[in-house]
Formats: structure tokens, C-alpha cells, sequence
């Protein structure tokens, strides 16, 4: 049977025309231009993805470009942390490390050509002046009283913008197009505004800062873009683009437009997670509960697992909304295949096993990873005293409850039978202790005799197991959809985090690097925490089962408020 091809996207077709017609000489160079505003999410990944993905299927080469014209919002910090997302991701822009800030004499030297030549102004309508006088989608806007002003007049009025005469919002250099446009877009944008503010990278060389429409065109035209692939929200600019480019005839890359990521329980704006951070409604940037990359990577999210997902969900030209378990699933199949199983008890419960010698131990042999047969096996030590999960005893089970009750025997996972015989209270009625039996002839977990048990259930040696902690985070969001909410915070998920502080663990989660990722058997998928020092702390990353694709169902039937 041939292997089926996925089909090719409209991207991949565009450019596949472009090289057939020579447009660009067969040229593919790509661009990833942040914005050093705050960290990276899972959105961005999307576009990393396929700029980088394009430019090395076509040969061709991707630029990390930051589009630092805000210097209000923009730190270094922020520049660093997305370099090293970038870089998490699996992507080198090689020596192609690129600013808007390199190029700020280039634009305004540029902005200065468009004066000269008329089509250009420098207007001293307030910014809510100029918002009052553009117009509406019905009706056309309203020309500025300053529009007219003669060549030398705003070649002079601009000098002294850049040489600082100016305060603060007095006055804007705006482009002389339309101002009966249909789109808005095209009425007489404005290309500088003046921003006494401290520039990260500049220090105080500049006092007016390009506007975002005017610096991403010609960044592209100076690095030499082929293909400027960005959001569907920029569909509408891509007038203004071709204006300024055409309007300077200099080198005009192509910009195509796809449709972002978007994806249920989460938000995908800077500034609503930079809110999260501020508020303290977060740890910080790199909170595991955060669709940040960072935050992703804390949780123990791989590359290859966002990698996979992108090239699943594919591109497209219309908006929609992904599941967020089509996103842990992506994960879990890349996570099965890599990682080790470790027994690790959450909610311990003392078991003693009264006819195994006191005073003795023994290892275990244990399957690393049944997916991959080259992680081979360790040893697990067992003895007299164990601990097993709360949940995995009940004083009165019903019928379905195949795991460990009074008389009743479950197997231990890599060990033997055991029957529990007594169950030890507290003055409480707090069940404190189950005193058990085992057989010796079930080591490994199988019964010479032939008998089955229907449970088996996991499980820690009480002399040699570790302390940990365990942090156990779900979606930090309540509903499919919470930037639709009049104020988003109020469909945080209060039950986002729970901490559990006296866990017990295997001894070899000691020996896990921080970062390190491992299944916890029968609970799901665990990242060592960088806070881990002489507590061992793992963050859930995803659980073996998708509890929420239950819930979502139910919201959907209507079950559910």
C-alpha cells in the first residue's frame, strides 16, 4: 500500500508558484519578528514553526527579527528569554539576528524621502483628535487642518521632532494617502510618534519611534524577506504595507497572511498574561500553569511534542479554536514513547506486611519503559513496611472497585500478592495503618497456581523511600473561552494548583535531572522542578487520562453550568 502525503498547505503552494515564476529567483528567506514585550506562548510557536519549517524545506534561510519600536514595553530580559525559546524549540537563525532598532536611522531616513516627496505630514492633532477625525467603516474620515502644510515646512517640523523640540504627543508624522479609504487602515496612518523613553538597546539616541505598520515593510525590504507569512489580523494592513513599499519604490517582499492558533481554556495576548504576572494571579512568566513556552517547558512539555502538534493542527486562512486535549495528547504520545516509569505515592497509606521477615529487604527488578525495549530495567527496593496510595483501599469497596480492601488480594506492581487482613484506626476513626499478608511464591507478580487478581496497584518501601513534594496543576482557566468574559480573571480555575507536601518516591526520583520528565505509573507524566533542593519537587505535567474531555462534553450537553 503507497504511503499517503499530506497535502500541502496554500503556503507551501504560494511559494511553490513564486519559484515556478521566478518572482523572487527563487529566493525563500522568512522571518520571526516579536515583539520583546513579554515572553513567548504557545501562539508564537505556530509561528516559529512555519517560518523556520518553510525556510528550511524551500533551502531557504529565517530571520529572528525583534521589532523593538515600544521601548515603554520592551525589556531585555524579554529578548533573552525568547532567544531561548526559539532555541528550545529546535531553531537556529544562525548569524541572522536581527532588530527594528539597527534600522532606525534607515527608516527615518526613509520617512524623510516620503516628506520630501509630499506624501508625508507632520500633523499636530492629538492621538484622540486624530481617532474622532478618522471616520467610521460607513462614513470617511476627516482631513487633518495641518495636511496641507508646504515640503520645507514638514521636512523642518520633523527635523526637530528627532532633535527633541517636541514634548511627548504633540505632534505625529503621519502618510498623505486617503481619507475616504474604505479601509481605515489607509487613512493617513501615522508613521512616527514622538516618545521621550530610554530604548533598550538605542539608551536616549532616539525621541520619536516608528509605528509598527511603517518599521515591519521595510525591515522586511532591507533583510531581503521573500515571503512576510503573518496573522490573519494583518490581512487588513497589507494595503498599508504595499503603500509604504511602492510609495519609496524599494524591494517589495510578499506578505500572506494565516490563521493564529487559538486554544480552549487558555488566552493568547501578551498583555492579558503580562496582567496574570503583575497581579500576582501567577508565579511568574514561567508558572507551569502558563501557555507560555517557558511555562510549558517547567511543565515538562517537549519540542518534539509542539513540533508534532503544529504539523498536526496544519495552517490555514480562517480562525478556529483547538482543543486543549489535542494538545496534551500530542504530548502524551511523544512523552510514552520516551519516558522512564517510576513508582511515586502521592497520598500515602502504611501497609505492614506481617509475614514478611523483619529486618530483611530485597530488590525488585522493574520495566523502565515497556515503549522502548533499550531502557532496560532497575531494581526497586521491598521490605516489611510499604506505603500505597489513599485511594487504592476502601474499608467497604463496592462491587467494581477492583483494588484493595479487607480481605481482599491485589497484586504489587513488580512485587508480589498481598491480602489485607486488618485495618488500623486512629481515635478518630482515620484509617492510619493496613496490616497485611503476602505470598512468597507470587514474586514478580504472577501466581504459580494460576490464580488471577483483578488489581494491581503501586507502591513505595517505607525505609527506603524518598520525601517530595508534588504539584499538581490543572487548566488555569474554568471555561472553553475566557477572554469572552467581561473581565477574563474571573474564569481562573481555583483548583488550578494543588500542592501535596508528603509524598514518597522510589529512590531513583532522587537521581532525576532538573527538567527531567518521567511517569509516575497509573498517575501520569511528572517534570523535576528547578526549586527542587532538599525537597524533591515534580510538577504533574499531564495525567495518564483526559478527566476534562469528560467535563467539555458535559458543559456541551448542557449538563453543566
Amino acid at each position: 500500500m503507497e504511503e499517503q502525503t499530506k497535502p500541502r498547505h496554500f503556503i507551501q503552494r504560494f511559494i511553490d508558484e513564486d519559484n515556478v515564476s521566478g518572482k523572487f529567483e527563487n529566493r525563500v528567506h522568512t522571518r520571526f519578528p516579536p515583539e520583546p514585550n513579554g515572553y513567548l506562548h504557545i501562539g508564537h510557536a505556530k509561528s516559529i514553526c512555519l517560518n523556520f519549517g518553510i525556510a528550511d524545506e524551500f533551502g531557504g534561510k529565517c530571520n529572528l527579527r525583534f521589532d523593538d519600536t515600544n521601548p515603554i514595553a520592551e525589556e531585555e530580559a524579554y529578548v533573552k528569554a525568547i532567544q531561548a525559546d526559539v532555541k528550545w524549540l529546535g531553531y537556529d537563525w544562525e548569524d541572522r539576528l536581527c532588530f527594528a532598532s539597527d534600522y532606525f536611522q534607515q527608516l527615518y531616513d526613509y520617512a524623510l524621502s516620503l516628506v520630501s516627496s509630499g506624501k508625508a505630514y507632520v500633523c499636530d492633532l492629538s492621538p484622540e483628535e486624530i481617532r474622532k477625525t478618522r471616520g467610521s467603516l460607513k462614513d470617511p474620515g476627516n482631513e487633518s487642518p495641518f495636511r496641507n502644510r508646504s515640503v520645507e515646512e514638514n521636512v523642518d517640523l520633523f527635523n526637530r521632532m528627532k532633535n527633541g523640540e517636541f514634548p511627548d504627543g504633540s505632534r505625529t508624522l503621519r502618510a498623505k494617502i486617503d481619507m475616504a479609504h474604505p479601509n481605515m487602515n489607509m487613512r493617513d496612518p501615522v508613521i512616527y510618534r514622538i516618545l521621550h523613553a530610554h530604548h533598550h538597546r538605542t539608551g536616549n539616541d532616539w525621541c520619536i519611534y516608528p509605528m509598527y505598520d511603517w518599521a515591519h515593510g521595510l525591515e522586511d525590504s532591507i533583510e531581503g524577506v521573500t515571503h512576510s507569512l503573518c496573522s490573519l489580523e494583518f490581512e487588513d494592513h497589507r494595503p498599508i504595507y504595499d503603500w509604504y513599499l511602492d510609495a519609496l519604490e524599494v524591494y517589495h517582499p510578499q506578505q500572506i497572511e494565516f490563521a493564529r492558533l487559538n486554544l480552549s481554556y487558555t488566552i493568547m495576548s501578551k498583555r492579558l498574561l503580562k496582567q496574570l504576572v503583575d497581579d500576582n494571579h501567577v508565579s511568574g512568566w514561567d508558572d507551569p500553569r502558563m501557555p507560555t513556552l517557558s511555562g510549558l517547558r517547567r511543565r515538562g512539555y517537549t519540542p518534539k511534542a509542539i513540533r508534532n502538534f503544529m504539523d498536526d493542527i496544519g495552517v490555514a486562512k480562517r480562525d478556529n479554536v483547538m482543543e486543549m486535549a489535542k494538545l496534551e495528547s500530542a504530548l502524551k504520545s511523544d512523552l510514552n514513547k520516551r519516558c522512564e516509569r517510576r513508582m511515586a505515592v502521592l497520598n500515602p497509606l502504611k501497609v505492614v506486611i506481617t509475614n514478611y521477615p523483619e529486618g530483611n529487604d530485597e530488590l525488585l527488578d522493574a520495566i523502565n519503559n515497556p515503549e522502548d525495549e533499550t531502557a532496560g530495567k532497575r531494581q526497586v527496593p521491598f521490605g516489611r513496611e510499604l506505603y500505597i496510595e489513599q485511594d487504592d483501599f476502601m474499608e467497604d469497596p463496592p462491587k467494581k472497585f477492583f483494588r484493595l480492601g479487607p480481605g481482599r488480594e491485589v497484586r504489587l506492581r513488580y512485587a508480589y500478592f498481598i491480602t489485607c487482613n486488618e485495618v488500623v484506626k486512629d481515635d478518630n476513626g482515620n484509617i492510619t495503618e493496613l496490616k497485611c499478608t503476602y505470598d512468597p511464591e507470587t514474586k514478580g507478580g504472577n501466581a504459580p497456581d494460576g490464580r488471577k487478581v483483578k488489581g494491581t496497584i503501586h507502591w513505595v518501601s517505607a525505609e527506603h523511600a524518598i520525601d517530595g513534594v508534588v504539584r499538581l496543576y490543572d487548566r488555569l482557566f474554568r471555561v472553553p473561552n475566557p477572554a469572552s468574559r467581561d473581565n477574563f480573571i474571573d474564569a481562573l480555575n481555583p483548583d488550578s494548583l494543588t500542592v501535596l507536601n508528603d509524598c514518597k518516591m522510589e529512590p531513583e526520583l532522587g537521581k532525576v535531572a532538573i527538567g527531567g520528565t518521567v511517569q509516575f505509573e497509573r498517575l501520569g507524566y511528572f517534570c523535576k522542578d528547578p526549586d527542587s533542593g532538599e525537597n524533591t519537587i515534580f510538577n504533574r505535567t499531564v495525567p495518564l487520562r483526559d478527566s476534562w474531555a469528560k467535563i467539555e462534553k458535559q458543559m456541551l450537553s448542557g449538563q453543566k453550568n
